[in-house]
């Protein structure tokens, strides 16, 4: 998250007002202009689009970024994402991958279950303030064993031990809300609920997020991503 091209006295002076000056960001970005052929994408749609483009080509077995090495040089002086994923830490979970992204396009939050707590909504207020990112995706995936632990936990009346806890507490919200209906399939609905209340958390959550979001500057959406296909579907 380090940026030697940023002045961090007006960063830390913005973050703290919650104010809209950073998204511009010039020297940052125009540090870090070299890193792709792309030109940076102009809205969250168009960011969106090129997400979807690339998981397209994942599907197909045809990613185009497949040599790191290009920018390289470019990536030292400076970094500029164009959107943000809240993924799982599951292994078989790779966001750059998944989404044909290079090294430099995604500033990825991972913690087991995707969602977000405090240090994920500071780490995302300095992506979309200070980096320009455009969009934030919270992306589920099948067979997520953290919301699968957490609906055991529920079912059993027990929590896990060590640190675990904290995870289960986090989940349980959207297993709670879903449990009414009765799913047919427990796991998928509540892995698809954590993940849309994560993203509105994203989008409306103030100072920060929710002023840029008003302006049309930032979306924060959620999508399903199955392992077995490698199918990003967005719910």
């Amino acid at each position: 998250m380090c940026n030697d091209h940023a002045d961090p006295k007006v960063t830390r002076r913005h973050l703290m007002a919650g104010t809209l000056a950073l998204a511009a960001a010039g020297a940052t970005l125009s540090a870090a202009q070299a890193q792709t052929s792309e030109a940076a994408p102009a809205t969250p749609e168009d960011a969106l689009q090129r997400l979807m483009d690339g998981n397209a080509r994942y599907i197909a077995n045809a990613p185009i970024n497949i040599d790191h090495s290009v920018g390289r040089a470019a990536r030292a002086a400076g970094q500029q994402p164009f959107a943000a994923i809240v993924s799982c830490s599951d292994s078989r979970v790779a966001p750059e991958l998944l989404f044909d992204q290079g090294p430099g396009a995604l500033f990825v939050v991972r913690l087991a279950g995707n969602f977000i707590n405090e240090d994920g909504l500071a780490s995302l207020e300095y992506g979309a303030a200070v980096l320009g990112i455009k969009l934030i995706v919270v992306l589920g995936h099948s067979a997520c064993g953290a919301v699968d632990a957490t609906i055991a936990s529920i079912q059993d009346n027990t929590l896990p031990p060590g640190h675990l806890p904290s995870l289960v507490n986090a989940i349980r919200p959207a297993v709670y809300e879903v449990m009414p209906s009765e799913p047919e399939n427990l796991l998928a609905a509540a892995t698809a609920q954590n993940a849309r209340s994560n993203a509105e958390r994203a989008q409306t959550q103030g100072p920060i997020l929710a002023e840029l979001a008003a302006a049309g500057n930032l979306r924060a959406v959620a999508a399903h991503y199955e392992i077995a296909t490698g199918t990003v579907s967005l719910l």
